[in-house]
């Protein structure tokens, strides 16, 4: 009997797979992946194994395919999108595989929303504006509690992250406002990170969903609301400041 492995493969640009997530790719008796967000190139790496989208099937159907395969001794690799952590759904195939003595592992890969960060060029947080990241989604067919609604997240200020949430920018937007962001904060939109039609949409809480709907995107984009993207003034690190000393450098003040 073989381990399952949950395989993140990065946002999209094949480069950023990382090497064992690439070595198990290439290994793989049999890969269910995640539709059509996994990039062709990183399709192609699997030289020997037999592929299933899993776009086309139901959890059940994904459940059998992995124990099946497992409990014959095969190198079985259930590959996701960016981290498989990060609304990945794994949790559930991982506890039945393990009710039926299949063990799993996990291969993390590059999120999306690192990808967005690197496109824009920009930090997450700031010293002197954020040093707080909070990611989530808006509500929809998935409920969030109450306490993580998006009013009462944005009452933090800090960076607001969003996944699967394009879609219901308008309501984002709304929600952002009544929870204490001002209508002039920064907000990037981030379609298909990394990928070759990369695009990014900037504009503030005031201006973006109109720039959105001109654009025409409604998936596949990564919603960030922010100040750290276009900070009016912000404080340099402590950490290579010559007055800081640490356990690798003293102060060097005269």
């Amino acid at each position: 009997m073989s381990n399952v492995y949950f395989v993140g493969c990065g946002p999209g640009d094949p480069e950023l797979i990382t090497i064992k997530a690439k070595k198990l790719i290439q290994k793989a008796d049999v890969i269910v992946y995640s539709g059509s967000l996994i990039p062709k190139p990183i399709l192609d790496l699997c030289k020997k194994g037999k592929l299933f989208d899993a776009a086309k099937l139901i959890r059940e159907e994904i459940f059998e395919l992995l124990y099946k395969n497992a409990i014959k001794d095969k190198l079985v690799v259930r590959l996701h999108d960016g981290d498989p952590s990060i609304y990945g759904a794994i949790k559930e195939q991982i506890d039945n595989l393990e009710e039926k003595g299949v063990k799993s592992i996990v291969v993390p890969g590059v999120t999306a929303f690192l990808a967005s960060a690197a496109a824009l060029g920009t930090q997450l947080t700031l010293p002197g504006v954020t040093q707080t990241i909070i990611i989530t989604r808006a509500e929809s067919r998935t409920k969030v509690p109450k306490r993580e609604k998006i009013s009462e997240l944005a009452k933090h200020k800090a960076t607001l992250i969003f996944y699967l949430s394009i879609h219901l920018i308008s309501n984002l937007v709304k929600d952002a406002i009544a929870g204490g962001y001002k209508k002039s904060t920064p907000v990037a939109i981030v379609f298909r990170a990394s990928w070759n039609d990369q695009k990014i949409i900037k504009g503030t809480l005031e201006d973006i969903v109109k720039k959105v709907k001109d654009e025409k995107i409604t998936r596949t984009a990564i919603v960030i609301i922010s100040d750290v993207i276009d900070p009016k003034t912000y404080e340099y690190s402590k950490l290579y400041d010559k007055k800081f000393s640490h356990g690798y450098r003293k102060a060097k003040v005269k």
